[in-house]
């Protein structure tokens, strides 16, 4: 063979290595999530907040009532749902105060009267609209709702002592993927929130979480909550997300202290 078709040959086969490279490589990215999104019945149909998709059964009219109006959201007159994180005996104590609080109209254990962030997992629930910001080594998550915010760090950064020390409502969130899944792992979590509804948590609690779109523009979070101080087993629990279409993609200033100074 002579050497100009060794040449060619040679040219051949890097050319075909690096195309198939190139595949793998397409093959082997991440999804994109960025988008604002909004929830898919977070509470139920008739609970849709500001910024639900025009036509949405439930979708409020006019701006949202402000949190003293509608705090509490649920008062525990009823009891616990059977799927309710299952609590130690210490932390069922701890409910049955605050239910009482609430029940009698109090908004003593009531975050989001407060203005204060709704805290993880609540954050994800979110009753109104949330969006997506991703770059390749952070994305960032931000709340509709008293304008929250958090972030999950993918490029391999760990949580320092400091960090565990000083917990946050939104938790220290770590990520890495697998295969079209993100995978977030949530630590330093302020006590002073709840897993679910006004379910308490402590100090140890941990989150897991597994973030995929399910189908095009359909983005499903599968929660998990340890906490081997308030639960007696692990929580799970599901949310899904449906991104929204250009003109319906704007989110609005939440202002909660304004509504508490109104109220006084």
């Amino acid at each position: 063979m002579s050497k100009l078709a060794n040449l060619v040959l040679l040219f051949g086969l890097m050319a075909s290595a690096a195309a198939a490279l190139l595949a793998q490589t397409k093959a082997a990215a991440p999804p994109d999530f960025s988008g604002v999104y909004y929830p898919i019945n977070p509470f139920g149909a008739n609970a849709l907040g500001r910024g639900a998709p025009a036509g949405a059964p439930g979708k409020q009219k006019g701006p949202p009532p402000r949190p003293t109006q509608w705090a509490p959201l649920a008062d525990g007159s009823q009891g616990r749902s059977p799927d309710a994180p299952s609590l130690t005996p210490e932390y069922m104590a701890k409910w049955e105060i605050i239910r009482k609080s609430r029940m009698a109209g109090s908004s003593e254990y009531d975050n989001t009267a407060k203005c204060l962030p709704p805290g993880m997992p609540a954050m994800m629930t979110m009753a109104y609209g949330m969006e997506v910001m991703q770059t390749k080594d952070k994305i960032t998550f931000f709340s509709e709702l008293n304008d929250a915010l958090r972030r999950v760090y993918l490029d391999g950064r760990k949580p320092t002592q400091k960090i565990l020390d000083d917990p946050t409502y939104a938790g220290y969130s770590t990520g890495h993927w697998e295969g079209d899944t993100l995978v977030v792992d949530t630590v330093a979590l302020h006590e002073n929130s709840f897993i679910e509804g006004f379910s308490p948590h402590s100090d140890a609690m941990t989150l897991k979480e597994r973030i995929r779109f399910v189908s095009p523009g359909l983005l499903e979070d599968r929660i998990t909550v340890a906490d081997p101080k308030a639960l007696t087993k692990p929580w799970e629990t599901v949310k899904t997300y449906r991104k929204a279409t250009s003109g319906n993609d704007e989110l609005r200033e939440f202002a909660c202290p304004e509504g508490l100074a109104d109220a006084k």
